[in-house]
């Protein structure tokens, strides 16, 4: 596929989710939290599209700019913020962020079932786990507020003069 192509394909992308999100027939408020949502989940490592959709049956908000969200971010956004998610939760634990990256690295590349069910991993994945829940809720909140303010202008700017 050559550039002009890869890029047609990106501003067509925009347009679809575009046209999917903001014109979602719900509240401004049910389809950002269903967004925030959606992030919140496609950010935490383990979780998706499925547990998106639980938490907005659960909530009782937006299910399909829950998917859409958690689609967007599923996987490579949890690899983009995965230096902040150890250097939060090393910070929590009071434990070195170098130290840590480097155990984690090791225990990646040495992965054993056997070493899973131990104890000892859990000084490792308790602070990776608990910096992602920060920043997946930290960044669940930034799109929530983020997409209720363009909800609520383009309503704003597309109601009928006579409705005002």
């Amino acid at each position: 596929m050559n550039r002009a192509g890869f890029f047609d394909k990106l501003i067509r992308i925009k347009e679809l989710l575009y046209q999917k999100l903001f014109k979602i027939n719900d509240t401004p408020q049910k389809v950002a939290l269903g967004f925030g949502v959606g992030v919140f989940t496609g950010i935490l490592p383990g979780t998706g599209p499925l547990a998106a959709l639980f938490l907005a049956l659960l909530f009782k908000v937006n299910r399909a700019s829950a998917l859409i969200g958690s689609i967007l971010t599923n996987t490579w956004l949890s690899l983009a913020t995965f230096l902040l998610a150890i250097k939060i939760g090393s910070a929590i634990f009071g434990i070195s962020w170098q130290g840590l990256r480097s155990e984690w690295a090791l225990t990646i590349n040495n992965f054993a079932w056997k070493d899973f069910f131990s104890g000892s991993i859990l000084r490792i994945v308790l602070p990776v786990v608990s910096g992602y829940a920060i920043v997946s809720l930290c960044l669940g909140l930034f799109s929530y507020f983020i997409t209720l303010a363009i909800l609520k202008r383009r309503r704003r700017d597309h109601l009928p003069d006579n409705l005002e």
